[in-house]
Order: structure tokens, then C-alpha cells, then sequence
């Protein structure tokens, strides 16, 4: 068991608060167990309880934990006096149980501790048991962050790009999407390596290595007159835009590469923006003057107030696709995709839609007035050279005056 954000208790009230506090949770977890437990304060705000002399059926065993730790969670969440402050500090619990005599301390404490960590996912305040899944998954995610950090070096990334469209059916430009060949498993899903590198750090030199890669494709595409006007966009990590040398490494990029830095796109997630506004749009700022465009991702799923969005230099709005997959059928989606689309329109922002995979769905669109498109119907992911075969037998841009 450990506390949920002692460190703030340390940060705001001073060490000896937080010992204060310590002591009085020890106390509390004394008077509450029963006289063949043991409790034990391991360091920090970590602690220890021992529950000896349950019942020979796990399933009842099982039952005599639950309705211990919840009366634990109950004594825990109940305020404490710090000298002349009044604080609340919630637990979270993981608990394994000792079947197995054959498991060393050392298996069974990490056994616990994952499980603790799973409460703490679970939102904090709670108790979970351990069981193999969780092992499991740890496990997996570990080998995984070790061959991430291979990845990059030993070149198992690439880029693939999923064609944007106007309303003509010209492809107009691509999104680039990052790819994880790893050489026994296979395509890795991002959706499963993305976090970890976020919370890694690993996401700051992925992040350059796709924009670096983006900007020389962007460069070659300079060079092809039927392929010179088309606009690339990209996904910028939260991370990644936090980071303090963020707008000198993409200025840096653009001028190595050469590009024309008004077809390049960077992607931003409602996520990102909440905070330090001024600071978001202090970056944003500095690289529109490159002439870089913004588009805001997933537009409607995250949480940023209008006040926010409406002072932010963005250029487009992107429509979720979970709202348009569901446009000719749910009413609901159907007006909050006329929104956002009346919205960016009010704003002086283009729009484009995401995920779009019948006609029907591209119908709508086209007669509530959003022009651009991205989605299977118009193309999936594709490498480079198939992307470029796609072009072949696409009107050309030049000869749409665009």
C-alpha cells in the first residue's frame, strides 16, 4: 500500500508534515488490523501489511482481504489533523495472496506491487489483486521498452502516408503516420508503443526522426511538378511540443531540409492545449511565422474550452472520426459534425474529416460544406512508393489551378 500524491504533501507542507502524516497513517493501520497481522512501513510512503490465519478456501480467504482493505480505504480516507492543517489522503492497495510456498519475498512484493499500480491506474483510492494477466502485461511492456530503445537506431521505423482529399477527389496532401517493423513481430500497432515512448522520453527522438523524414519526403516532392503542391501533416506528441527546444528543432529541420514550410502540417491534440495557453500559442506563433500550419486532431473528443480554442493559431479543425462514422445514423453525431463545421467555418479555419469509408458518410460531408476527406474510402496507410502509385492515377493538382 502507498499513498496517493504524498508528494505533494512534502512539496506544499514541508518533510516534517509529510513524516507527521506518515506516522499517523502507521498508527491507524496498527489499531486496525487484528493481533496475528503484521504491519510494516517498507520506506517512503510505502507500507506493508501481513495477513496471516485466513480461510483454507481461497474463495472465502478472497472475501476476509476484500472487506478488510475496503475498511482500511475507509479508516485512510478519513481527514488528517497536520499541526494547523486539515488534510485527506487516500490509499492504494494491491494485494497477492500466498499460495504458492515456493515464490521468494522478493516475487511476492512485486506481485503486490503491480497490483498496487493497477489501483493506482484504476484511478487511485482503490484495491486490486494481482493476477497473471497483470504479470503478463508488465512483462510484455517491459521487453517492449528495451526494443524500443533499439528501434530507432537499428532503423525499424518508417513512415506511411494516407491520402487527404479535396472535394474534387484530389489528393491534395497526406498525413504521415509512424510504423514500428519490428523484425520478429511484425508491424507493432502505435496505439501500443506511442505511451510508452511518451512516458519514456523516447517520444523526443522519435518525434524528430518523423519530422526529419516527413521534411525530405516533403523535399523530394518539391522537385515533381505534379507532386510540388502537395501539404504533409504530422502528429506532434504532448511531449514532444512541451519540450523546451521544440520550436528551435523544427526551425532547424526546415532549414536543413530545404522545404517550403507552408506545406508542412503539424497536428495537435486538444490534450496538448490545456495549460499554459500563452505558452502554446507563444510556440505556435513563432513557427506560423515560418509559414508552418496547425491542425487540431480529434477535434470534439478532448477537453479544451472554446475560449481556449478560439485564441489559438490554428489553421483546421479535424472532425473525429467516432463522429462521423456514425453521421447517417445517429442524429447526435450528425449535429455535432455540423457544428464543428460552422464553427471552423465562423473561426476562418478549414476542416477536414477523418475516418470517412462510404459515400454516404462523404455525401454528408460534401453538403454540410466540408470539402477536405481522409479515410479508407480515399485510401489506407500505405508505404511511400505505394502512396506514389496512388498519385499516378489521381487528377493532378496543377491542372486543378490549386
Amino acid at each position: 500500500m502507498d499513498l496517493d500524491n504524498f508528494k505533494n504533501i512534502n512539496d506544499t507542507l514541508g518533510h516534517d508534515t509529510g513524516d507527521l502524516l506518515l506516522q499517523l497513517v502507521g498508527q491507524r493501520l496498527v489499531h486496525s488490523v487484528r493481533k496475528n497481522d503484521s504491519v510494516a512501513r517498507m520506506g517512503g510512503d510505502e507500507f506493508v501489511i501481513i495477513m496471516e490465519d485466513l480461510s483454507e478456501c481461497p474463495h472465502e480467504a478472497i472475501n476476509q482481504v476484500e472487506v478488510f482493505t475496503q475498511k482500511i480505504l475507509t479508516i485512510l480516507n478519513q481527514p488528517y489533523q497536520l499541526l494547523s492543517n486539515t488534510r485527506h489522503s487516500t490509499p492504494s492497495i494491491g494485494v497477492t495472496m500466498i499460495s504458492n510456498h515456493k515464490l521468494t519475498i522478493d516475487e511476492l512484493m512485486k506481485r503486490a506491487d503491480i497490483a498496487m499500480y493497477s489501483a493506482k491506474k484504476a484511478g487511485r483510492n482503490n484495491i486490486r489483486f494481482f493476477d497473471p494477466d497483470m504479470q503478463a502485461a508488465v512483462e510484455q511492456r517491459s521487453t517492449m521498452e528495451v526494443c524500443l530503445n533499439h528501434a530507432l537506431a537499428q532503423q525499424q521505423f518508417m513512415l506511411y502516408y494516407q491520402p487527404q482529399v479535396n472535394n474534387d477527389g484530389v489528393i491534395v496532401g497526406a498525413e504521415a503516420l509512424l510504423r514500428w517493423l519490428h523484425p520478429v513481430n511484425g508491424i507493432i500497432n502505435p496505439a501500443d508503443f506511442i505511451p510508452i515512448a511518451e512516458e519514456t522520453g523516447l517520444i523526443i527522438p522519435i518525434g524528430l526522426w518523423v519530422l526529419e523524414t516527413a521534411c525530405h519526403q516533403l523535399k523530394l516532392w518539391e522537385s515533381d511538378t505534379a507532386k510540388t503542391a502537395l501539404h504533409l501533416a504530422i502528429n506532434v506528441s504532448s511531449r514532444q511540443f512541451q519540450h523546451p527546444d521544440f520550436v528551435e528543432q523544427v526551425t532547424t529541420v526546415i532549414y536543413k531540409s530545404g522545404i517550403n514550410p507552408t506545406q508542412l502540417k503539424l497536428e495537435l491534440t486538444e490534450s496538448m492545449v490545456i495549460g499554459n495557453i500563452n505558452e502554446i500559442i507563444n510556440k505556435m506563433q513563432a513557427l506560423k511565422k515560418l509559414g508552418v500550419k496547425f491542425s487540431m486532431d480529434d477535434f470534439g473528443t478532448g477537453h479544451s474550452s472554446l475560449s481556449s480554442l478560439k485564441k489559438l493559431p490554428l489553421d483546421q479543425l479535424k472532425i473525429d472520426q467516432s463522429f462521423v462514422h456514425d453521421i447517417a445514423s445517429d442524429h447526435d453525431s450528425a449535429i455535432i459534425v455540423q457544428t464543428i463545421i460552422a464553427m471552423a467555418s465562423n473561426l476562418g479555419m478549414d476542416v477536414i474529416a477523418e475516418g470517412v469509408e462510404t459515400e454516404e458518410q462523404r455525401n454528408f460531408l460534401n453538403e454540410h460544406h466540408c470539402l477536405n476527406f481522409q479515410g479508407y474510402l480515399f485510401g489506407k496507410p500505405v508505404p511511400v512508393d505505394q502512396f506514389e502509385q496512388i498519385l499516378k492515377h489521381n487528377p493532378d493538382l496543377t491542372s486543378m489551378n490549386i
